[in-house]
């Protein structure tokens, strides 16, 4: 800071002012006005005024270094407001670091020089990623969005779809890479152990996409099974995710696609572009084709895959609900499921017991008689028996209600809630079919759904040696794949889609693996799983700060336990009063 007198026709004011550059010009900052000549000589108390001024000037410059960018301004009542930005979010610096530390950056400029383009393309998808994070919403309000990011955006809104096209060719070559860097980051990526799921994401649309015949190319957005219950077009997305919770590759299908179909092409690519060829694949019923099985009951591959005990057949459905032949996990010890109570909810104990299987159908795709021989393992936990039969019991009392009460309510109910306990009899008054109809309530249905109740079955190839505890605790673990599809769906809001060409719906599904793996390193990596996706989410946004222009940034935000943790990861600390516009650049670097 330096000292500024200015002389007017009636009077000499002194001033501290500060220098700096704004938009590449160099521009200075009143600090702080000292007064009039007069009130100078005042302060001065018979010194001269011009001495005692710039000696006051150098202590407050000399405060403001040992205080590491403590600065003086004074405010005055009715100065007018400029127009410039003077807030900004600080909390995308975190997510801004760990895409640097997958090196993204890097990538996109190889990725530049590949295809010869103007705009900064690592830019573009650092700010995309942070917007899908903190604020997410279309490519178009991602574009304004960005604009509360301390880096402004260089680029204009036709590069981010320009942009787009690029991401999506270069999918493969994304995830290759991320999945190469994060095991720089990463302590312990578990490939060990991979977990694979599909859902579905809808499109306000009208139409689905037309089938492109002369090439032979199916529409994208579909009309399929919505796992929502929307009748709106769909695209369908299979994605793995490693033993800890990381994603690692996913791939888009049209929304008519069988699911069970979705598995091996992506795990074939993950085996070539990550060179993996031991690992575990967990996936539930849906998706344990006996294909699928097969496949994975080769070389150093094998496979947890859930079972219906409903769909087995009577021989073994017999063997797994009998009483006899049960274990409680960690014991030795026979136990016999009649000499306790089925229902207690009380009772957190898991019993197990284990059937050998061997079983022929035929391949769809192939018409290949395929046999497998596995290993089931049937658990019981009353807990759950009991939580089963309370929400039955609900949905029975429900279901008479209606008989009895509101008949005319049967048509709106949903299939397989308390409608599936009503059954229907179109009558006249001389027992034929006709349009009229009662209700009456079906006990048998009832009875044979309590027969399962806490039960569940996991298959594994008769190879696989591990424990059943091992077992157990593997196929638990896919409560992370499910939570992921939660993180995309409901914070990230995946869906619905605000893009049309096939490519961009693509780059849009990248961006979104992309937030998904940088926020998890951010959330089991840098913040040891201590704090939920709202917390973590809320506390980036609410980091914010107000740029003083010339000096640096006030923040404005309540210091936390995880915004301090969140700093303690790298070594700047953003919990400060103040941060001078020389050191928030070494913590930007730009």
């Amino acid at each position: 800071m330096r000292l500024s007198i200015t002389h007017t026709k009636n009077n000499t004011y002194f001033y501290m002012i500060k220098s700096f550059r704004k938009d590449g010009k160099n521009t200075t900052k009143i600090i702080e006005c000292l007064g009039k000549l007069d009130e100078v000589k005042e302060k001065a108390n018979g010194e001269d005024p011009v001495a005692w001024a710039k000696r006051y000037v150098e202590e407050k410059t000399k405060e403001e270094n040992e205080n590491h960018g403590t600065y003086f301004e004074k405010l005055v009542e009715g100065v007018p407001l400029d127009s410039s930005q003077k807030v900004y979010n600080l909390g995308h610096i975190f997510l801004r670091k760990i895409f640097e530390e997958l090196e993204l950056n890097t990538l996109c400029k190889l990725i530049k020089k590949k295809h010869s383009f103007e705009y900064e393309l690592s830019d573009i998808l650092e700010d995309l990623i942070c917007s899908r994070v903190m604020y997410p919403s279309s490519k178009l309000s991602s574009f304004d969005d960005a604009k509360q990011f301390l880096r402004q955006p260089k680029y204009q809104l036709h590069d981010v779809y320009r942009a787009l096209d690029i991401i999506a060719e270069e999918k493969e070559t994304i995830e290759q890479w991320c999945y190469d860097k994060s095991l720089n980051i990463i302590r312990s990526r578990n490939t060990k152990v991979l977990y694979y799921d599909c859902t579905n994401y809808f499109f306000e649309i009208e139409t689905e996409d037309e089938d492109d015949l002369e090439n032979n190319k199916k529409g994208l957005r579909k009309y399929g099974k919505n796992k929502e219950n929307r009748p709106l077009p769909i695209v369908e997305m299979g994605l793995f995710i490693d033993g800890n919770g990381y994603p690692l590759a996913f791939n888009l299908t049209p929304g008519n696609t069988n699911e069970q179909t979705t598995l091996r092409p992506l795990e074939k690519q993950i085996m070539k572009d990550f060179n993996l060829s031991t690992f575990l694949v967990c996936t539930d019923a849906g998706l344990g084709s006996f294909s699928n099985r097969n496949f994975n009951n080769n070389g150093n591959r094998t496979y947890i895959v859930t079972q219906s005990i409903k769909q087995l057949s009577q021989e073994y459905q017999t063997d797994a609900l009998s009483d006899i032949g049960w274990r409680l996990v960690g014991s030795d010890k026979s136990i016999n499921l009649s000499k306790i109570n089925k229902y207690d909810s009380k009772n957190k104990n898991i019993y197990y017991k284990e059937i050998l299987l061997k079983r022929t159908k035929k391949d769809r795709e192939t018409n290949e008689r395929i046999t497998l021989e596995e290993r089931m393992i049937v658990t019981f936990s009353p807990k759950y028996a009991a939580y089963q039969k309370n929400i039955r019991d609900a949905q029975i009392f429900r279901a008479k209600e209606i008989i009895e009460k509101h008949p005319e309510s049967y048509s709106k109910l949903p299939q397989n809630n308390a409608k599936r306990f009503i059954q229907k009899e179109n009558i006249t008054d001389d027992g034929e079919c006709a349009d009229k109809y009662k209700l009456f309530y079906n006990g048998k249905l009832e009875k044979y759904e309590a027969q399962f109740d806490g039960f569940y079955a996991l298959c594994v190839p008769e190879k696989m040696e591990a424990d059943i505890e091992d077992i157990l605790k593997i196929s638990k673990g896919r409560w992370e794949i499910e939570e992921s599809f939660r993180i995309m769906k409901s914070d990230f809001r995946a869906r619905p889609v605000y893009l049309r060409l096939e490519n961009r719906i693509k780059a849009h599904f990248v961006i979104c693996y992309l937030s998904l793996l940088i926020y998890r390193i951010l959330e089991k990596q840098k913040l040891n799983d201590k704090y939920t996706t709202d917390e973590i989410i809320t506390t980036l946004k609410d980091m914010i700060t107000n740029k003083i222009e010339g000096i640096g940034f006030k923040q404005l935000y309540q210091k936390s336990d995880l915004s301090t943790d969140l700093s303690s990861n790298y070594n700047f600390n953003l919990d400060l009063e103040f941060i001078s516009i020389k050191n928030m650049k070494k913590i930007l670097k730009f």
